[in-house]
């Protein structure tokens, strides 16, 4: 095993463990917490695919701003364990039905992945995640989806400042 496919196993372990703990806490602020550590570990993955530009956006962006939004809201909104209403036994038995059925449609698709001439395919170089070709690809051919998706960002803002204020 190399090095790189170790480095991967621990972070997939990592997310996947920190994952868990995000539906196991208690407490909200302890999953967002555990979130952010899943964020960390999805950019790790980031940098073992040469995709550096996204590692640090997912920081900034999910693990940053995204992740003190939430623990905003959280604090803002006063969870007590009080008022938390208790879920009826059907609702549960709902739930670990609908999550075993995903489980297994996840193993029935890893199980069907193939590898390519039985080779493990790895990108050594390359310039996919770097930030020039991701700039030349977006404002050249995807230019006006983007341009759609910043006056949906603008609006919601907007919106948001409206119905905020008072």
């Amino acid at each position: 095993m190399s090095t790189l496919q170790i480095l991967f196993f621990a972070l997939s372990a990592f997310a996947i463990i920190s994952a868990i703990m995000v539906l196991v806490s208690k407490n909200p602020i302890h999953s967002v917490l555990w979130l952010i550590l899943v964020f960390f570990a999805i950019s790790g993955h980031y940098i073992l695919l040469n995709a550096q530009f996204l590692a640090i956006v997912n920081i900034i962006v999910y693990a940053g701003a995204i992740m003190v939004l939430f623990l905003f809201v959280i604090m803002l909104m006063n969870v007590k364990k009080d008022k938390e209403p208790q879920k009826q036994l059907f609702v549960k038995l709902i739930g670990v039905i609908t999550g075993g059925s995903f489980l297994t449609l996840l193993v029935a698709i890893v199980k069907q992945t193939v590898q390519i001439d039985g080779k493990q395919v790895m990108m050594k170089e390359g310039t996919i995640g770097l930030i020039h070709p991701l700039g030349k690809v977006l404002f050249s051919d995807y230019v006006v989806p983007f341009e759609i998706s910043s006056v949906l960002f603008l609006s919601a803002m907007v919106g948001a400042v409206i119905i905020g204020k008072k």
